[in-house]
């Protein structure tokens, strides 16, 4: 049998060279495709929350996989229905989501790591979403370095994506390129698997599962279609012209400021100067100049137009058009926003971006001549309500609070939450040109911070800037900070609030990776390697072995902290650093049951 490694490359290789995919479904045979997938998913924060059955990860082990395999060989695999919950949105209201059961999970992403080996080749440079070394990031990136120039933004908006991917054309775009019915049979099964919400059955007529592993590789697959068509025909339609024309008005003067250069009359060629910088170079209103560009993330869109505005109308219709025939989808036509990249602002990935314009900037180039640099450049900024939705939570009735639902957790945990919150802002808008306003929201969270070890530990706020009080230099600078070192065996570890450079990162250096830090690398992971060893962690029995799992490995840490005796298995995982044990079947149950464990070394 071919391992994980070998199946995925030889379908990528299929992928590039648009092969179709005959006979795939007998790579989901593979046990070892099946562990890369189990290694993807375990330490998902999801994967101990059940479905619609009690079927999450634990107690996972070799002989369930094996069962799973069994299945799909027989063609009786069949999904059952997610368990439906909701989740609120940043913007009030609910959004659904899905739970599946883990097994599925694991079929899932088995599937998806086909399909993603076919298809990542064959997705365009525009799409960012849900990719390997892609994300919202790399998307912004894509904006600042092809949109200069922009005069005209077209934020696209779909209405309810997600939820109205028509099933039949979902199939019919994989049947183009797999041609092998099972493996069809197997996604049509995923998305009619339905719903259970409060124990009713509702079957899913249309979308994918918000929630399903395999979603998001689907839905991209989908809007690939929308890719090409903006591609491969509006672009060419509203790209034409290498040159714009030049401004007669620019020309004359220009003309009038050489001459006066030339018979060295200063106050002259100030005069020109002034005037000739308060006029572009080329005709704004030249009709046989055209550039359109697009970048898409999941199912939000942006095109950037340089042309008239009749002819962005003229865009978007066509795309409205497009989604509307093809693909069975609504554009929403209240937020699908025509803006003016000059005089206003469109909003993309939570950021406001502009094209910036600015006469007075002036700065000499490679070349040492002196141009009006700023001009033409894509602004990526902060959106106007960032501060004060961030903000709200620290607030109640305009003054500074703590945070009650830290305090019984320790100092340093309640340093790190507040350093990983901020932190997490200030490095999303790590490309915002005014990145330095975060300042202000770094004040609020400091104080709010300072309330809550104030309130924790009785203390004045004079108190807590003297105890915890601390400095760090980070690139070349001294931070103040407010931080501890906890002893972590014979070293200790500082954990700090605060020095975090609010400098803005040009857009050339390196990028955030939004996506998980296993990006797809087949190596075998160390749960893995312990799985396969087939040897109990505690008792050192051979039979009956899988795999204990816990939500988080500071729980653990801080359920038993300060007891003399620990369970055997609270020592073990306490000493390997997992959030993992591999155990007999008899050692697994004592420990649910809360009866003590064999220990291996005793």
């Amino acid at each position: 049998m071919q391992t994980a490694q070998q199946i995925l490359t030889a379908i990528r290789k299929m992928g590039e060279k648009d092969i179709p995919l005959t006979r795939v479904y007998r790579s989901l045979y593979s046990e070892d495709l099946f562990l890369t997938a189990y290694s993807h998913l375990y330490s998902k924060s999801g994967a101990l929350t059940p479905g619609t059955i009690d079927d999450t990860v634990d107690g996972m082990n070799l002989e369930r996989i094996r069962a799973i395999i069994e299945a799909l060989r027989h063609e009786q695999f069949h999904f059952q229905p997610v368990r439906r919950t909701y989740i609120d949105k940043p913007n009030g209201g609910q959004r659904p989501l899905g739970i599946p059961n883990f097994s599925d999970k694991l079929v899932q992403e088995a599937l998806r790591m086909l399909l993603e080996a076919y298809y990542e080749p064959r997705f365009r440079e525009s799409s960012h979403s849900f990719r390997p070394k892609r994300g919202c990031h790399t998307a912004l990136k894509h904006i600042k370095q092809k949109f200069p120039g922009t005069v005209w933004f077209i934020e696209g908006d779909i209405r309810a994506c997600f939820d109205h991917i028509d099933h039949d054309i979902l199939l019919a775009i994989l049947a183009r390129d797999i041609h092998d019915g099972r493996v069809l049979e197997l996604v049509r099964r995923c998305l009619k698997a339905g719903v259970l919400e409060d124990w009713k059955y509702h079957a899913t007529h249309s979308g994918t599962p918000q929630g399903g592993v395999l979603s998001p590789l689907l839905a991209n697959i989908y809007l690939h279609e929308l890719d090409t068509f903006v591609e491969d025909t509006l672009i060419p339609q509203y790209t034409k012209g290498k040159m714009r024309a030049g401004n007669p008005d620019y020309q004359r003067i220009h003309s009038r400021l050489w001459k006066a250069r030339q018979r060295q009359q200063t106050d002259r060629v100030r005069e020109l100067q002034a005037q000739v910088r308060e006029l572009p170079s080329g005709d704004p209103h030249d009709p046989n100049y055209r550039r359109l560009k697009y970048v898409r993330y999941a199912d939000d869109f942006l095109l950037g137009f340089l042309g008239s505005k009749a002819e962005a109308e003229a865009i978007k219709t066509a795309l409205a058009g497009f989604l509307h025939d093809q693909l069975g989808l609504e554009l929403n036509t209240d937020k699908t926003l025509i803006t003016h990249a000059r005089t206003q602002q469109a909003h993309f990935l939570n950021y406001a971006i502009s094209t910036q314009h600015e006469n007075s900037k002036i700065t000499r180039n490679s070349k040492g001549f002196k141009g009006r640099s700023a001009n033409g450049n894509i602004r990526l900024g902060l959106p106007q309500n960032l501060m004060q939705q961030q903000a709200k939570r620290y607030l109640r009735d305009g003054k500074i609070v703590g945070d009650g639902t830290l305090l019984h957790y320790s100092d340093a945990h309640i340093i790190e939450t507040y350093q990983q919150r901020f932190s997490g802002i200030a490095e999303y808008y790590k490309y915002a040109t005014n990145r330095s306003q975060l300042n202000r929201l770094q004040y609020i969270m400091q104080q709010s911070l300072v309330k809550t070890l104030a309130s924790k530990f009785k203390l004045s706020a004079k108190q807590v800037y003297k105890k915890y009080s601390g400095r760090k230099v980070v690139d070349h600078h001294l931070y103040r900070t407010l931080q501890v070192e906890i002893p972590t065996g014979e070293a200790s570890r500082l954990i700090y609030w605060g020095a975090i450079p609010l400098r803005v990162v040009p857009i050339g250096m390196k990028t955030i990776n939004d996506q998980p830090k296993f990006e797809g690398a087949l190596a075998k992971t160390d749960l893995i390697q312990r799985l396969q060893a087939n040897r109990c962690e505690l008792c050192g029995s051979t039979t009956d072995v899988e795999v204990h799992h816990i939500r988080k490995l500071a729980d653990l840490k801080r359920r038993w902290a300060g007891r003399k005796e620990k369970p055997a298995w609270v020592t073990k995982m306490i000493a390997i650093q997992r959030k993992s044990l591999i155990v007999c079947r008899s050692c697994h149950l004592a420990i649910h049951a809360g009866q003590p464990t064999p220990n291996l070394h005793e």
